[in-house]
């Protein structure tokens, strides 16, 4: 067994005069060194014979579609083109590839890649029989038959084959996520929707106006008890922030001074028209204008407002929306 020496390194306590003191100290360890992995060696070199063919495999599909191209075609044009012949059947293999564990899913890109493979074979064989006959046709559509071939052999070896009962498991599991994402994408272009609806909503104002008493109705004929600024700082906050909770408003409303429960939250909540479109994001003129038709007061008006928007609102820009928005009333 091969062995190489390591130095390594320990402390160890060293006495002077009877005066201890731990040192460092260094040591050599003879460590066992593995044997040559031949199989990973071999499978590395052929891989890397597969891919330099391939590579020329590509210059001389290449260089033989372009020359064929370039016949009806500019030479800047007909060799960029060129590239999609081989492209192609490679393309395809690596499709294969990410599917080996799905015959099924891999079937229909190995039978493109064969598909593809003769369309470049047959193009590099009609260039070289009208450059030097059948025998440079012949050899040079076998460059890209050879480079198919090996790497058909290198992806045989390397992808093992599942059991049956893995391969249904992989399927279903592979199902499922597919769901999901697809579901995940679908919400994602619900969200950019209702965005998009959002900042309609705000520029062309609510799509429909509220009367002063319609809150105050339950949709079933029903009636809550809270009526007032606390009642639109509840439905401000909750149109704000859709995803608070009751115990959220009730603690965001204590901040202002304002003190209700849980039920009472949830009954107002309650009450609102299940088919009625509400803004997101009100703006501050929109959230004045409200609180003037319900009839609220300066004070209240500022209160619900700064509920809303924050108490960085400054006070003499509420009191001017209210005056602009009761000149319009009156007019």
């Amino acid at each position: 067994m091969k062995t190489r020496s390591e130095t390594r390194t320990r402390q160890v306590v060293h006495a002077v005069d009877g005066d201890p003191e731990t040192i460092e100290e260094q040591y050599n360890v003879d460590i066992p060194v593995l044997p040559r992995d031949w199989d990973h060696i071999v499978h590395n070199g052929v891989t890397a014979v597969t891919i330099a063919l391939t590579a020329v495999s590509v210059a001389w599909s290449t260089v033989s579609a372009g020359a064929l191209l370039d016949r009806a075609a500019p030479a800047a044009a007909a060799y960029p083109a060129a590239l999609a012949f081989d492209a192609a059947w490679i393309t395809c293999m690596g499709l294969e590839w990410l599917a080996r564990h799905d015959p099924e899913r891999a079937e229909a890109p190995r039978k493109a890649g064969y598909f593809a493979l003769a369309v470049a074979m047959a193009a590099i064989a009609a260039e070289g029989h009208l450059t030097g006959g059948t025998a440079t046709a012949a050899a040079g559509a076998a460059i890209s038959a050879i480079a198919k071939g090996l790497w058909h052999l290198v992806l045989n070896h390397t992808a093992l084959p599942l059991p049956e009962r893995d391969r249904a498991w992989l399927k279903a599991r592979r199902g499922k996520l597919g769901a999901r994402m697809a579901l995940a994408a679908s919400q994602r272009q619900l969200l950019r929707m209702q965005r998009q609806y959002n900042a309609l909503a705000a520029a062309c104002g609510p799509a429909e106006q509220d009367s002063p008493d319609k809150d105050q109705d339950k949709g079933n004929g029903q009636q809550d008890s809270l009526s007032g600024p606390a009642r639109k700082m509840i439905l401000a906050r909750a149109a704000s922030f859709p995803s608070s909770t009751e115990e959220e408003i009730v603690e965001h409303l204590a901040g202002h001074d304002i003190i209700v429960t849980p039920e009472t939250v949830r009954a107002v909540l309650d009450s609102r028209s299940d088919d009625t479109v509400r803004p997101l994001h009100p703006t501050i003129t929109d959230t004045v204008n409200k609180a003037v038709r319900d009839g609220l007061d300066r004070a209240e008006t500022l209160s619900a407002v700064r509920a809303v928007h924050g108490q960085h609102v400054p006070r003499e820009t509420v009191v001017r929306l209210i005056n602009r928005e009761l000149k319009r009333i009156a007019s």
